[in-house]
């Protein structure tokens, strides 16, 4: 099973994706935690390019396309082995954070980016995509805080240094995306405290679960 953790900046996906597999793996489950960019050696290399609020300035196009090579390496390196070894992957940001940001966020043709992360990917869809929505001002200031308190203001700000009306954008993108793909995404209310959001998520997970005869 492929499962994907999308959102705004602060939305807390990064959390809510390592305790629900800290969970899945108390049960049982072999399971691969990821994220993009910087799921595979490309990925790394192209995360500070594509997150560091000092990196040369990046043009739409050229963001675009270092997160889809990212992508392409991610998936034949590390996601469809997995998936193929018999693994559950779970991931922080796939091919709709593409969508949200570039398409809604930066304002390219959402077709044209669609088509575009079908060829990277080879058409490997996640099987269920956890959309962690929060009021876009909660959001803005809990990356604020988290990345200050890691130190990370600068190293991975670049994202959220952008303006409100941005992040305000990629939110109705992912929006969107979500009530175009009802059967594949489970909203979940992410300004709840961390412990009601892990249970949304574990929820959404057993469902989906059910409904393919397999439990947790």
């Amino acid at each position: 099973m492929f499962i994907t953790f999308e959102g705004i900046e602060g939305s807390g996906k990064s959390t809510a994706a390592r305790i629900l597999a800290e969970y899945m793996q108390e049960r049982g489950m072999d399971l691969l935690l990821t994220k993009e960019p910087g799921g595979c050696p490309l990925g790394r290399g192209l995360r500070h390019t594509l997150l560091d609020a000092r990196a040369h300035a990046v043009c739409s196009r050229a963001e675009l396309f270092l997160f889809l090579a990212d992508r392409a390496q991610h998936v034949a390196e590390v996601i469809r082995p997995a998936l193929e070894s018999g693994q559950c992957v779970l991931c922080d940001r796939y091919v709709d954070s593409t969508l949200a940001y570039q398409g809604y966020g930066r304002g390219l043709d959402t077709e044209f980016l669609r088509r575009l992360n079908e060829t990277a990917t080879g058409g490997l869809s996640p099987d269920l995509t956890l959309l962690l929505d929060v009021p876009v001002p909660c959001g803005i200031m809990r990356a604020g805080q988290r990345n200050k308190e890691a130190g990370t203001t600068v190293s991975e700000g670049r994202f959220d240094s952008e303006s409100r009306a941005f992040h305000e954008r990629v939110q109705k993108g992912y929006r969107v995306l979500a009530q175009e793909e009802p059967e594949r995404f489970a909203v979940i209310d992410a300004s709840q405290p961390v412990e009601d959001v892990s249970l949304q998520c574990l929820s959404a997970v057993e469902k989906i679960l059910r409904l393919r005869g397999e439990d947790l």
